[in-house]
């Protein structure tokens, strides 16, 4: 029995100190001088593009305005063309923001857009009038106590512009 408390009270120890220690890098969170970084949809590339499949590379750039590093765990997002939901998930990059810098990372997605293809094609129909996009999603910051970042963007692409003449 006194070895069970014995091990109870170390680890409790551990966690104790664990948690004191890991605080120090989260004191701007606690003490609400936490700005929150900003994330842009920097290029959407094309890697391929079949009747059932596509896939496509999101490239996002990342500016931390603190003065500590910033620990990102993931990003999820939805990406909607017109409203239409085209594509959704979540990436568990891990990477560190340093303090007052940026960095930029890539997301694959892949989607299968048949189950849209009239809407698309009635899109398409006037190259030249602008199509709808929005991109919402959460950056996942932090490393013991975490922090969400919501993100939304919006715009306009012309498809008229892609297609090569």
């Amino acid at each position: 029995m006194a070895y069970q408390a014995s091990i109870i009270r170390t680890f409790s120890l551990v966690l104790i100190f664990g948690l004191i220690s890991s605080l120090n890098g989260c004191s701007t969170w606690l003490t609400g001088n936490f700005k929150d970084p900003d994330v842009r949809l920097v290029k959407v590339e094309v890697i391929k593009a079949k009747l059932l499949e596509q896939q496509f590379r999101l490239r996002f750039h990342i500016k931390n305005p603190n003065d500590v590093s910033l620990p990102v765990r993931g990003i999820d997002y939805v990406v909607f063309l017109n409203d239409m939901k085209l594509a959704e998930g979540e990436s568990d990059v891990w990477f560190t923001v340093p303090a007052n810098g940026q960095h930029s990372f890539e997301i694959p997605v892949r989607t299968n857009l048949w189950r849209h293809v009239r809407q698309i094609v009635k899109m398409l129909e006037h190259p030249d009038e602008p199509i709808r996009y929005r991109l919402e999603g959460e950056v996942k910051t932090g490393m013991l106590f975490g922090r969400s970042v919501h993100m939304m963007r919006n715009g306009e692409i012309i498809p008229g512009d892609f297609i090569p003449e």
